[in-house]
């Protein structure tokens, strides 16, 4: 956990009211257990998220909107849907202003999606602030992202990894031995999209590459363009998928499901498999507990 500055909190204040050409008023500052959270509005009304004094966005929100993804990772995330369109239950970890789970709600009313994240203080921000709203489908659950995932709990088509910073990774949730509890509590055909930065800022990219691709038994990748995210699918099963039957699927979930933005031209763009590849540095990343990763079963 980060030592609260208060100094650097009004760093980053002045940062959040005058980085962008049209000034945001701040509407919400408080030292969490975890994080400094912030959170702005703009003269549009759009409503930003942002932790401690990186300056990186972590939600960019039009509330009462959900269709409206503004951080181009989310956009990108999505590609979850067109390895599995028409999951029944869905996880995301790490809820921020909660546009992923909120756009997700919208797009897929018939699914079960549960939300965790550790931080009281972000839960309670996402409802105040961003329009988050929970009901008999949606969930928001206060908790440990791998303690609630080692739970015994009904298995999951869909799980969301949003809980990486730009220079900051959670040890315990970005090991081998972490994705082997993530896999443990998928569906036959189940997938796993997370959001990674790439290096700079995340001196740990190189090595999550690797542990992702030690995970799973396919590994595929999409970059975001004009952003330093990366994201990764994680697969389980032996079966490949393509980048024109990916971008196909991606097109029907536009064209049946009223996804507002381009997802097929971006995962035609953005897609690279990375399964076997042997050239990547880094090292896998282990449980400090534990002498040896999971094997892929």
């Amino acid at each position: 956990m980060r030592r609260f500055n208060p100094r650097l909190a009004l760093l980053v204040l002045a940062f959040l009211s005058c980085a962008s050409a049209s000034p945001r008023t701040v509407l919400h500052q408080k030292q969490s257990p975890y994080t400094l959270v912030a959170v702005t509005q703009d003269a549009e009304g759009r409503r930003y998220l942002q932790f401690d004094e990186s300056g990186a966005l972590q939600s960019v929100v039009w509330p009462g909107q959900p269709l409206k993804l503004e951080l181009g990772y989310t956009r990108m995330a999505m590609v979850g849907l067109a390895f599995v369109p028409r999951p029944q239950r869905i996880l995301v970890v790490g809820l921020g202003g909660g546009a992923m789970p909120m756009f997700l709600r919208a797009v897929l009313p018939e699914a079960h999606i549960d939300v965790v994240d550790i931080d009281p203080d972000v839960v309670d921000v996402a409802r105040r602030y961003f329009g988050f709203t929970e009901d008999a489908r949606l969930k928001a659950h206060v908790a440990d992202g791998r303690a609630f995932i080692e739970a015994k709990r009904p298995a999951y088509d869909l799980v969301f990894l949003d809980a990486y910073g730009p220079d900051s990774i959670p040890e315990h949730l970005g090991t081998v031995e972490f994705l082997a509890v993530v896999r443990a509590r998928l569906t036959a055909r189940g997938v796993v999209v997370g959001n990674v930065w790439e290096d700079p800022p995340n001196p740990l990219f190189s090595s999550m590459l690797r542990t992702w691709q030690a995970g799973f038994r396919q590994l595929y990748t999409f970059e975001v363009e004009d952003h330093a995210n990366r994201i990764f699918v994680g697969v389980p099963s032996a079966e490949k998928q393509s980048r024109e039957a990916l971008a196909s699927r991606a097109q029907k979930l536009e064209r049946e499901r009223g996804v507002p933005f381009d997802l097929s031209a971006m995962v035609l763009e953005g897609f690279a498999d990375v399964t076997g590849r042997k050239e990547l540095s880094g090292q896998v990343l282990k449980d400090k507990r534990q002498a040896s990763p999971a094997p892929v079963p």
